[in-house]
């Protein structure tokens, strides 16, 4: 749909003509939450199976809805997923492959990594001939708002371009630029009183948002895109926060080492960080904020409420924060810990307190979002999501289907050009440093610990032509290799990435799970309330 029709829809809206308006006098609205937590891995919950992390509000989530234990992101890192989710695209088909601002093409060189292949370029924004979902839901009659992370754009590709009414913290940054408590140093952000906590800022602006739609424009459904900074590094929390989850790690019993390192960087084996643990916490605290508005205006019997991740937790670069073990890797890699998040779906008078085992993705949700409200689905724009709606009303299988990945770029978490396919429990990764594959059976080994290549060729070759053809279709861009590579040079650069990096963070983690461990004078955020 180009913008001269977009601009008819609004004006049909403007003019109270919208046929969901004349429906929602006779029935309340269907209302929808989306809770995006950034870099939140999909064993970063109570629920999904952490015994160190507390979630008791995310938790509630899922005993009133549906877990999906095979909930995937649409990339391994925020941006290209984040697109997906607005899009219903996957990344090689919109365009954007890689965290908006990482460097590309000869750019990369300046990175210092003597990497054998010069990553491809990408789309920096989301282009404005994308029908969004929020577009699409305010063409329905929906007030939209948004409080939190953006990244998949600048001015001209801000939120406000893409169909929210209301924007609360979201524009190019991908982290939190002043850190989790105020001064949040965000152009879209008022500064609260000197500590204030970020996330339930953004929680409570939701909670107010919601309460007002509620109050002055009943009749008029809501769509709140509540995105969480948390918990993307730099990680922090309260000194309390810290003190209780230390003690709970020093209870558990604290390992003499918490790293490993998986062919190219170290990776955290332990879900032991306190400071973490934390900011989990906290994130939490916000969520349940949000859960106790809608009960108190009796919304959440017409609320859909959905609560994903953007990429798999950090257990590798960034802040080493988490572990996704038993899956391998984590965010920015190609196995199923940079993929897989956590993905619940709370569905009024659906499915309650169950999970789903059937593959899903971040394309899904805008589909689903749209059966769920009522409105006209939109395929030429969602074309690589299925709705999910079968599922939630108890239906056990969704049609056959591929899932597709693709990231032609280094991570500074240690993930490797490469592109993957999903098909049925088969998954084949193919990497474009050397042309190799690597083939999964999940269903027999999740941990991805030993490719099947050799006892399957021919599937080896078949997935391989599909993601092949799948690739072409898309017109998908590829990383070309570097005429000065030095195989010297990044041996050398790798060798202290292995050594050096991973001493650092041994010493880090027994520094932070110690009893006397101090951090900077200003990290602890809340202690500078006068």
């Amino acid at each position: 749909m180009n913008k001269k029709n977009k601009t008819k829809w609004a004006t049909l809206f403007l003019c109270g003509l919208s046929p969901w308006i004349a429906l929602s006098a006779k029935e309340k609205p269907k209302n929808v939450l989306f809770i995006l937590v950034d870099d939140y891995g999909w064993n970063d919950t109570s629920c999904g199976g952490s015994s160190y992390y507390e979630t008791p509000n995310i938790d509630r989530i899922a005993q009133q809805g549906m877990m999906f234990t095979q909930g995937y992101a649409a990339c391994q890192v925020s941006s290209p997923s984040r697109a997906s989710i607005m899009t219903g695209k996957f990344t090689a088909r919109h365009g954007i492959t890689n965290w908006i601002g990482e460097a590309s093409g000869e750019e990369w060189r300046k990175m210092g990594r003597h990497s054998k292949l010069l990553p491809a370029s990408y789309n920096w924004s989301m282009s404005l001939d994308e029908l969004t979902l929020p577009e699409a839901l305010r063409e329905g009659g929906y007030k939209t708002f948004m409080a939190g992370k953006w990244h998949i754009g600048d001015v001209g590709s801000s939120p406000e371009d893409h169909g929210f009414d209301i924007n609360i913290g979201g524009y190019k940054a991908g982290s939190p630029m002043g850190g989790y408590f105020s001064p949040y140093n965000n152009p879209k952000l008022k500064d609260g009183p000197a500590g204030e906590n970020l996330s339930m800022r953004l929680a409570e602006e939701t909670s107010r948002f919601i309460e007002d739609q509620t109050k002055h424009h009943k009749n008029q459904p809501f769509f709140a895109y509540l995105s969480f900074y948390a918990v993307h590094g730099p990680i922090q929390t309260t000194e309390d926060n810290w003190r209780y989850f230390r003690d709970k790690a020093d209870s558990m019993g604290i390992a003499s080492s918490g790293f490993k390192v998986d062919r190219t960087l170290p990776v955290r084996q332990r879900q032991d960080n306190p400071i973490y643990a934390g900011l989990i916490k906290q994130m939490d605290d916000a969520v349940g904020v949000v859960l106790d508005k809608l009960e108190e205006l009796g919304l959440m019997e017409n609320t859909l409420i959905i609560l994903t991740g953007d990429n798999g937790g950090v257990s590798s670069g960034d802040s080493y924060s988490t572990s996704c073990l038993p899956l391998r890797g984590g965010k920015g890699r190609q196995w199923e810990g940079g993929l897989r998040v956590p993905y619940i779906i709370q569905a009024p008078g659906m499915a309650k307190g169950m999970t789903s085992a059937v593959p899903v993705i971040g394309t899904d949700f805008y589909p689903t979002i749209l059966e769920y409200a009522g409105l006209p689905l939109h395929p030429e724009q969602h074309q690589d999501g299925q709705s999910l709606m079968p599922l939630l009303k108890g239906e056990t299988s969704l049609p056959a289907r591929s899932l597709y990945w693709h990231y032609p770029h280094y991570g500074n978490q240690g993930g490797e050009p490469s592109s993957v396919i999903r098909d049925g429990d088969w998954k084949l990764i193919h990497y474009y440093e050397d042309g190799r594959n690597e083939l999964y059976n999940l269903s027999i080994d999740p941990t991805e610990s030993e490719p099947l290549n050799a006892q399957y060729p021919e599937k080896v070759s078949f997935l391989n032509k599909k993601l092949s053809v799948w690739l072409t279709e898309v017109g998908a861009r590829m990383p070309q290799a570097d005429p000065e590579y030095d195989p010297q040079k990044e041996a050398a650069y790798k060798l202290k990435q292995q050594t050096e990096t991973l001493n650092r963070l041994e010493e880090e983690r027994k520094r932070q799970l110690s009893e006397d461990f101090q951090p900077n004078k200003d990290w602890w955020g809340s202690q500078t309330v006068d």
